[in-house]
């Protein structure tokens, strides 16, 4: 049994438009890996060696400013795909928040690949697309939006993304509606240009509120769904 046999995000990550064919010969140039948390799988600047599909696990996107300072850009989560295909260099580095498995691939080896098999390239372009259209709503929450309407946005966000595969939380329409965050809240407060102390206030009232419950430091319940949606603006 090859590895996509078992892979649990097979009809959701780019090779499912590949038939059982395809997926051999793709298996065959990849290899599976295990991040542990804090542990890096591309760094920022380098030549662009590897692209990945995330089975398991969160990992951020990172820049660094002039000043040493990181910068949160992104956040990959399971069936996401990772890496710069057809390209020379690498615009962010890519490190695990959670522990995470991905499934590797030579860039070069899944470029060639790539070119012989026209549907994956159409994933790919789709995938292109589905991230710059979430690039523009990060730009329009980052710029525009209140600090409790980030706070929301974000806790949506994950429930919306987040893959448990054993967990129970699922609400009717596929969203988790209990969760556990792979983040700090400095990290939190990173990703969403705020302050720790602001992000911790957000955190209270929208429990205050009735809009979430917080059963542990990590730990997210979304208690009213509807009402954070309008929270979230």
């Amino acid at each position: 049994m090859s590895a996509c046999d078992t892979c649990v995000v097979r009809n959701r990550a780019i090779c499912s438009s590949l038939d059982s064919e395809e997926l051999k010969a793709l298996n065959a140039i990849g290899r599976r890996r295990t991040l542990e948390p804090g542990e890096s799988l591309m760094w920022e600047g380098e030549d662009s060696v590897l692209v990945a599909n995330v089975i398991e696990g969160v990992l951020k996107l990172s820049t660094g400013t002039e000043d040493g300072r990181e910068q949160i850009v992104g956040v990959v989560y399971p069936s996401d795909f990772i890496g710069r295909p057809f390209g020379s260099t690498t615009g962010h580095g890519v490190t695990a928040l959670t522990e995470a498995r991905v499934c590797v691939f030579a860039r070069k080896d899944f470029d060639a690949f790539a070119r012989e098999h026209p549907a994956l390239e159409h994933k790919l372009l789709q995938r292109t697309l589905a991230e710059l259209d979430r690039t523009r709503r990060w730009m329009l929450l980052l710029g525009r939006k209140s600090a409790g309407e980030k706070v929301a946005s974000f806790l949506l966000d994950m429930s919306e993304r987040l893959v448990q595969p054993d967990c129970m939380g699922f609400t009717s329409d596929g969203k988790l509606s209990r969760f556990s965050l792979p983040f700090s809240r400095q990290q939190v407060a990173d990703v969403l240009g705020l302050t720790i102390e602001t992000v911790s206030r957000q955190f209270t009232r929208l429990k205050a509120e009735g809009m979430i419950d917080l059963p542990s430091r990590r730990e997210v319940v979304i208690v009213d769904r509807e009402a954070l949606a309008a929270e979230a603006g």
